[in-house]
């Protein structure tokens, strides 16, 4: 009787022990406060103790939010905190007290200090890979250890995810055991900043376990925000479709506004979920993230204050630029979910990115503050289920405030004593000169006039590098010489050219320079033919033109209209085998026709 009394007096002491379900994690950080939040079951009372000191001193009885019939959700809000300093705490049950853990508050903008920033997303957990996010957590971690001295929240500031931070938002299990368990070594000392994907189902779920700055729109407050932390206001959105409303783009408008004025920041890093275009997987473009895009560049066209939009949705990484302004979009998946693998969607191979691979991974943004601010934002790869890597630097790029621009080029082929045939012309230009950026990018125009560059009959953007389903092609000798074909006989054309560093600042454009065109006829050409992959068709350069493609009754199978390109690509995959006619209209009128077979 004894020894049975004894075991259930060990069976009630163990079975109330850790009764700590979420361990704490850090939330809403200045310069002067914090949120701190945790979760205990069949917990009557909890208590955060904390201070400047492994002895602590402080205590602070939270509030609590019923999550369900055991767990209660308890949240500490420190105020009248000193900035860019550590504190230390800890919390205590009747039967549980955790680890004494740090955070370190948020430096004053006018100090100046460098930070960084992690931006990750996606790791609502796949089953074949359950403990991916955990190993991101711990990649996260090994990095700083290695590369940073000190506590890692002395070294990392932030981390920032752009939704889908589980696979059901209205699933308490996923957050307590998918999300929380996993990131708790990370978050207890750092604080993060998600934004709602289409897998957190706008649940209620999301909105009890974060405290965001409460600064949106009123009615819709945690659905957007802003916070600053140095030198950079982060801006958090919401791209579901019932909240793709003018409401909300708005309330962007206007913070991008204020922004401009403040000699504060030096840069803005939005987030949202969804893409506006996705190479790995187009079903997920989204047009509401290109009005978000289109802010943002107008934004840093006037300020001239460089930017970025974070995002997710589709489980790769990607890195684009917009040519016509200092902005980024990157894809800062997957941080768990399953990847989407070359070859298992429809993709796309767009003009303005320059790299995507289907991988895990993270990124990293180091921001400095000061006479120079400047970013350097790096990809952090983990790898695939077939390719394995830890913490592989696979991409990066550094853009400055105060960037100078490269100088302005020259045309030197063809020019205006020049007579070329338009069936092949090789444009050359002076070489690339910078003081500090390697070339990054050139971008061509050809028009029917010196005085007109609005709608140019060529309109060519080439990136240093472009990679794209595991091809790497490096355009590094293809931005000063490039070949177009197709210019019609007998004619005067004119051209300019502007070159890009790799710091995203473009040259002045050159002098345009007319050149003309002897009198050898355009040839209408598919190579090869037939198609057993992949082919060019070259066509003519018209002001408006259109290719349609027939099949050999007579149905109308492809259209291209205005493609503003003497070559396009045809591939075997859309079409089924057989004899199909191509016709060219220059104006509405038929111009002139190729058959092709595709195997």
């Amino acid at each position: 009787m004894k020894k049975l009394l004894i075991l259930i007096l060990i069976y009630a002491i163990t079975s109330n022990a850790q009764n700590i379900s979420i361990y704490p994690y850090l939330q809403n950080a200045t310069s002067n406060s914090i949120t701190i939040m945790w979760e205990c079951e069949n917990c009557a009372s909890s208590v955060l103790e904390w201070g400047n000191s492994p002895s602590l001193g402080n205590m602070v009885y939270p509030s609590t939010n019923i999550i369900s019939s055991s767990a209660l959700l308890h949240l500490a809000e420190i105020n009248q905190l000193s900035p860019n300093t550590k504190y230390y705490y800890r919390v205590k049950t009747e039967t549980d007290t955790t680890s004494l853990y740090t955070f370190i508050t948020q430096s004053n903008s006018s100090d100046e200090v460098a930070i960084n920033i992690i931006a990750m997303s996606d790791m609502q957990q796949d089953s074949n890979f359950p403990n991916k996010f955990k190993e991101i957590n711990s990649a996260i971690i090994d990095y700083f250890n290695q590369n940073y001295f000190g506590d890692l929240n002395e070294s990392l500031s932030m981390v920032l995810i752009p939704g889908d931070l589980v696979s059901s938002g209205n699933n308490y299990y996923h957050w307590k055991d998918h999300f929380f368990s996993q990131s708790k070594e990370l978050f207890s000392s750092v604080p993060f900043y998600p934004v709602l994907g289409n897998h957190e189902e706008n649940s209620h779920l999301y909105f009890k376990y974060m405290d965001l700055p409460k600064n949106g729109t009123l009615g819709y407050e945690e659905h957007w925000w802003y916070k600053d932390n140095s030198n950079v206001r982060i801006i958090g959105l919401n791209s579901n479709y019932q909240f793709r409303i003018p409401e909300q783009l708005n309330w962007l408008d206007s913070i991008l506004d204020l922004t401009i004025s403040n000699d504060k920041i030096d840069f803005v890093f939005t987030q949202l979920h969804h893409p506006h275009h996705s190479e790995l997987w187009t079903p997920g473009n989204t047009n509401f993230t290109g009005e978000v895009i289109s802010l943002l560049e107008e934004f840093t066209e006037t300020s001239k204050k460089p930017s970025i939009h974070f995002y997710g949705h589709t489980h790769g990484y990607s890195r684009g630029e917009s040519r016509d302004h200092e902005h980024l979009m990157i894809n800062v998946a997957t941080a768990g979910g399953a990847i989407d693998y070359w070859g298992d969607w429809p993709q796309q191979d767009y003009e303005e990115y320059s790299i995507s691979e289907d991988e895990w991974g993270y990124v990293l943004v180091q921001v400095i503050a000061g006479d120079e601010p400047k970013f350097v934002l790096k990809r952090l790869s983990l790898g695939d289920a077939y390719n394995s890597k830890y913490n592989q630097i696979v991409d990066s790029i550094e853009v400055r405030l105060n960037n100078s621009n490269p100088e302005k080029p020259i045309c030197i082929f063809p020019n205006s004593i020049d007579s070329v045939n338009g069936n092949s012309v090789v444009f050359n230009s002076s070489p690339f000169i910078d003081d500090v950026d390697e070339h990054g990018g050139s971008h061509w125009q050809v028009s029917s006039s010196c005085d007109d560059f609005i709608s140019p009959i060529i309109d060519k953007w080439v990136q240093h590098q472009n990679i794209f389903n595991d091809e790497i092609i490096d355009n590094t000798n293809n931005l000063t010489s490039h070949n177009f074909i197709g210019f019609q006989p007998n004619k005067s054309y004119c051209w300019r050219i502007r070159y890009r560093d790799k710091s995203l600042k473009w040259s002045d454009w050159s002098d345009a320079t007319i050149f003309n065109t002897d009198n050898n006829q355009i040839e209408l050409k598919i190579s090869p033919n037939p198609i057993v992959d992949e082919s060019i068709l070259s066509i003519p350069y018209y002001s408006s033109s259109t290719v349609k493609i027939f099949n050999i009754e007579g149905k109308l199978i492809k259209t291209f209209i205005n493609p503003n390109d003497s070559i396009i690509k045809l591939n075997n995959l859309d079409f089924l085998p057989g004899t199909y006619i191509l016709k060219v209209f220059s104006n509405h009128k038929y111009d002139s026709q190729i058959k092709f077979t595709v195997i």
